[in-house]
This record gives C-alpha cells, structure tokens and sequence, in this order.
C-alpha cells in the first residue's frame, strides 16, 4: 500500500440526537421451532406486520414493500419522523446447539443504531450492525449458541427522519461465525519509536503498543519486508526483532515480502538493486533465497512466520519487468520460488498472494484465473479493500465471494483503514483529507472509523463456507513524527497517514481498536 490516488464521493449528513431506548415487552408465547416468512412474501406490499413477525414501538415505521433481494418483496424500516421500532419474530423448542441467522440488508445510513439480533437465548445478546449501502445488497450474519431452546430474532431501527433499511431472505440454521484473523499491520512502529514516538492507551497512561493493541484484542500482526532499504527499517533484523515482541504477546505473524527495496504496489514493483542486473533464471533464486534466508531466520529465533504473502499487491506481477503480468509463465515461476522456500522452511505456514482492488470482480477473476491456470501454488486469497479507491462495499462482498468459492481457497482483508480525522498533524497534506472523498455514510470521526473497521470485518465474516479468514487494518501505528515519512530515502518526508492510524494525534489509542473484538 501507498497510492494516493482520491474518488470523490458524496457524505451524508451528519448524525442527529435520537430517540431514548425503551424496554422490550415479554415474549409472546405462540411460537414455531423455524423462521417463518424470512422472505416477506406472505403478505405482498403494505403489510404492517408480516405473517409470522411481531413489531414493537413505533410500528407504522415498519412494514412490507415490493422490491426484494429476491422474490418480489421486502421488509423495510422508514419514517419521515424519528422513530424506534423491532421487527421480531420468537423461536422455541430449539435443540441447543450453535445458530447462525443470515440476512440480506440495505440501508441509508445515518441511523444512532441499524442491527439484526438474536436475544433470548441462553446467553449474551449477538448484534451485527447494517453496513451503510444504498443500492446493492449486502450479506450479513449473526451467529449464536442456543442454550434454552429457545431464540428471539430481531430486526432493529433507532432511527432520524428519513433513515431507512431494507432486510430480506432471513434464514435461522445450524452453523457458526467468526474471524480468525483480527490483525494489523504494524511495520512503521520500530521507526516511529526510534524517532520518539509515543503510544498511549485510551486512559492516556505511556504503554508497549503491541501490549495496547493486544489487549485490545488484536491477535495478528503483519511486517512488511524490503531487500535493502534506503533508512535500514523494514529490513530482515527489523522483522526478526518485531517478532520476538510479537510473539511474546501471544499473536500471530503475516510476513509482507515485497522483493524491493521500496513500497511495491500495483503502479511500482521495482526489483531490489542488488537483484537489478540478474536474469530470470538468477531472479528466481533470489527470490527463493531472499525468502527462505529471512522466515528460516524467524524459525531459528522461534517465532516462526504463520502467514506470508509472496509478493504484495502484485496486480501487475512484481519484480518487473521479468515477473511482469505480460508473460505470466515466468511470473508463475517466480511466485512458485516463494511458495516453495515458505514451505520448505514450514510446511504449515499459510502461503498467501495479495491484489489491491478489493472491489474489482473482473480484474480479480482474472489474475487468478491465470495464476490457476500457469500453475501457481497458493493457500490463501488477500485483497486490499479501501473504501473510497476500491468501490462499493456490495463491490466487495461480491469479490471477496467469488473469490472463496472460484478457487476453493480462505480469504482475507490483507488492508484496509479510515480516518478518524481528516486534519493533518504534520506538514504533508494527508492523502484522504477532503469530505467528498470519503464513503457515503461513514464520517471522519471515530464513530466513522469504527464503523467501517466492523462493517469490513462482517462482509468477511458471512464469506460462505467459513471461508472469511479475517481483517488487517493498515498501519495502525504510523502516527506522525519527524523523521518517519513515507519515502524512506527522504528523511524530511511527511507522513499523509497518520489521520488513519489507531492511535490519534494525542497517541492515545482511537476507539476504532474495538473492532479487535469483533466476533
């Protein structure tokens, strides 16, 4: 990652005061031991309360219409007043065991709260939130272990004049969710502290970084790797010693070998200089050596790599113009060096490829279609999804789909981020900074940044199949200090960055960290 490159899009207005929330009634008592009418079908358009349903509070703000994810009609939430209202429907004589309810959803965005529940069923109450998109419909899930038979599902709005939802298709079945990987990449760090960078809890009290981003909840960290970089960070000591710090508070690591002594990304995939005058043939043994020399070196000091990506953001290929995407038999045989020095150091470490783009099917379709087809060996999918460069959330979902189920393989969020401000802290001029380059529906607030990083991590997680491995949020740690810019041969170089990071311009660690906790 590092391509400023902006898409104007419009921000909705700003969130407004809502409405007190209020006490549920008891359950009624007549009930089904499976969903009824999860479609909306029953009754056609108009209807108050659909067949099987139950509604609370401002009913009328509730009800049937045409146009649905499939079939001909849907339920939606909308008033042209402030409302509050639950769509439930109550479930009994369940066998216990492990649940997952499934929903298509829409929505406006701009509500104080926009969830599907399940309540009621033995344990704590499991809420996803409706991610904010106005046109395609999004897959969302809320998983649930049913301990007393019995489960409430639940529909909720909190809700200003004029928000609206769309849910259809709801199905309540056997099955989990979750994510595995609830990661960062946090390769600025050694940099930022050697130039007097410091990180905060929320509190405010001085702390180890990877400690506060643990305990927040993060369980994966990703290290960037380059050949022979101009400052010396990033480099094969910086990672060996990052791991160690890693490691001893119990995460996981995902090496980012970029085969460059610089950022490599989808414009740039620049050979090292050491490598610049080799052959094909003598590239393909760099890459192998330069890949088992520096994730054997992490075995030896026991902090063996868990994930690598072989290559990073490589749409283009990399090492060019040799490991170009214009002859993809030699990139096969350079991507397939790395994957056999990551195997022959660990056969259990997850070999990963990474395409920026998130939000782009066709482009994805056929960079793997020719990897597949060229005989590259890989383990896993990740994807770098920015929100206002890589198209729609729905764009997403539907990628990041396809992509699971075309080639069998578990995907991931390799990157993403948002600001949580859009100012800059130092003299360079941050690289989303404008309102009408955000997301409709998320702010450059924290609520906006948190937002985002729980919305992502839904999309991942409903993935069918289990296949959603997780979310990597990019760079929480660039915070801005003198000396640690972007261009690693400039020292003067500003960080257009830092309004991204999860800690914020008081390095106290943003509430944005909570989607560490995410399922």
């Amino acid at each position: 990652m590092f391509h400023p490159r902006r898409t104007l899009r419009a921000l909705l207005p700003p969130l407004v005061a809502g409405l007190a929330l209020t006490a549920l009634p008891a359950q009624t008592a007549t009930a089904a031991s499976t969903l009824t009418n999860g479609g909306f079908e029953t009754d056609g358009s108009g209807t108050a309360t659909p067949a099987g349903w139950s509604e609370y509070g401002d009913t009328a703000a509730s009800y049937t219409e045409s146009g649905g994810h499939s079939g001909g009609h849907r339920l939606s939430h909308w008033s042209s007043s402030a409302y509050r209202v639950e769509t439930y429907q109550y479930l009994s004589g369940l066998a216990n065991g492990d649940y997952k309810l499934t929903a298509w959803v829409r929505s406006g965005g701009g509500q104080n709260s926009a969830y599907l529940a399940l309540k009621n069923c033995g344990g704590a109450e499991q809420r996803t939130d409706l991610p904010v998109s106005e046109s395609g419909w999004i897959r969302i899930v809320v998983p649930v272990k049913v301990t007393n038979n019995q489960c409430t599902i639940s529909v909720n709005s909190d809700a200003n004049a004029g928000d609206w939802i769309n849910v259809d298709d709801l199905t309540f079945a056997r099955g989990t969710s979750g994510l595995a990987v609830k990661g960062a990449d946090i390769s600025s760090l050694p940099k930022s502290e050697a130039k007097g960078g410091v990180y905060r809890t929320a509190s405010g009290t001085v702390g180890d970084p990877v400690a506060i981003l643990r305990s927040a909840g993060m369980n994966y960290a990703r290290l960037k790797v380059w050949v022979n970089p101009a400052d010396g960070y990033n480099d094969k000591a910086h990672v060996l010693a990052m791991a160690k710090r890693i490691k001893a508070q119990g995460m996981k690591l995902l090496v980012d070998f970029h085969y460059s002594d610089t950022w490599a990304d989808p414009g740039k995939q620049y050979k090292p200089a050491a490598w610049a005058g080799h052959g094909y043939g003598q590239l393909k043994k760099d890459v192998y050596d330069h890949t088992y020399d520096v994730l054997n070196s992490l075995k030896k000091q026991g902090t063996t790599a868990d994930m690598v990506q072989v290559g990073n953001e490589i749409n283009g290929g990399m090492l060019w113009n040799e490991g170009s995407t214009d002859d993809w038999t030699r990139l096969a045989g350079l991507l397939n060096s790395g994957y056999d020095a990551v195997k022959a150091v660990s056969p259990s470490t997850v070999a990963a490829l990474h395409l920026a783009e998130g939000g782009d099917l066709d482009g994805t379709r056929w960079w793997f279609d020719n990897a597949v087809s060229h005989g590259v060996r890989f383990d896993a999918i990740g994807l770098s999804y920015y929100g206002y460069w890589h198209g729609t959330l729905h764009d997403f979902q539907t990628t990041l789909d396809d992509a699971a189920g075309r080639y069998g393989k578990p995907v991931f969020v390799a990157e993403t981020a948002y600001p949580f401000r859009l100012d800059s802290e130092d003299g360079l001029e941050n690289i989303i900074d404008l309102d009408g380059e955000l997301v409709p529906g998320y702010p450059a607030s924290t609520t906006g940044q948190t937002r985002w990083m729980n919305d992502v991590a839904s999309i991942v997680e409903a993935v069918p199949n289990g296949r959603g491995l997780g979310v990597f949020y990019w760079e929480a740690t660039w915070t801005a200090r003198a000396g640690n810019g972007w261009d690693p041969a400039d020292p003067s170089s500003g960080n257009g960055w830092e309004n991204q990071a999860l800690f914020g311009y008081d390095d106290r660690a943003l509430p944005a960290t909570a989607w560490f906790r995410h399922r």
